[in-house]
């Protein structure tokens, strides 16, 4: 189109190295062949997370289990999210939903890499913290490419199907 640059696809993403709720390191080569879902957010967020969660897994239930898909829950809230911490908020959820840890150099690395913007904002409490962070679901291909934001407003069939295609 004329007037139009074509500035090819966004830089999101890239190579990785994080703690699963099950204390294994996972990176993305271990995703490869496989289309995938990344999503940050803290087991002890009040509200977005876990609503996001549950759309996710009610795309994946449009899937079906024997579906090769996986989304990452990529905490940014590390100081907090161990792996034990992880695998609890996690346990009623589909087992294709893997928590993501580390220290907190590690998460800001993947973070940045992702484009997310996460800040602590202190509580009424003293020590007590919510955070504020980017709320969009990543689409990656099988290749570990960033496809778009995966619209999760909608109906979930419709989800999945959008998923299915990069089966």
């Amino acid at each position: 189109m004329p007037g139009r640059a074509d500035l090819g696809s966004a830089a999101i993403g890239g190579s990785f190295a994080m703690i699963s709720q099950d204390g294994r390191v996972v990176t993305n080569a271990d995703l490869a062949g496989r289309p995938y879902l990344v999503f940050f957010g803290y087991a002890h967020c009040p509200d977005f997370c876990p609503t996001a969660l549950f759309d996710i897994l009610a795309v994946f239930k449009e899937l079906g289990p024997d579906k090769k898909v996986a989304a990452l829950f990529v905490t940014v809230d590390p100081e907090r999210d161990t792996p034990d911490v992880l695998k609890a908020y996690l346990e009623n959820f589909d087992s294709r939903i893997i928590g993501l840890t580390g220290d907190p150099s590690k998460t800001e690395t993947i973070a940045k890499a992702f484009r997310v913007y996460a800040k602590k904002v202190p509580g009424e409490k003293t020590g007590d913290y919510t955070v504020d962070h980017t709320g969009v679901v990543y689409l990656m291909d099988k290749r570990g490419k960033f496809v778009s934001a995966f619209n999760l407003q909608r109906p979930p069939r419709q989800a999945a199907r959008e998923l299915e295609a990069y089966l």
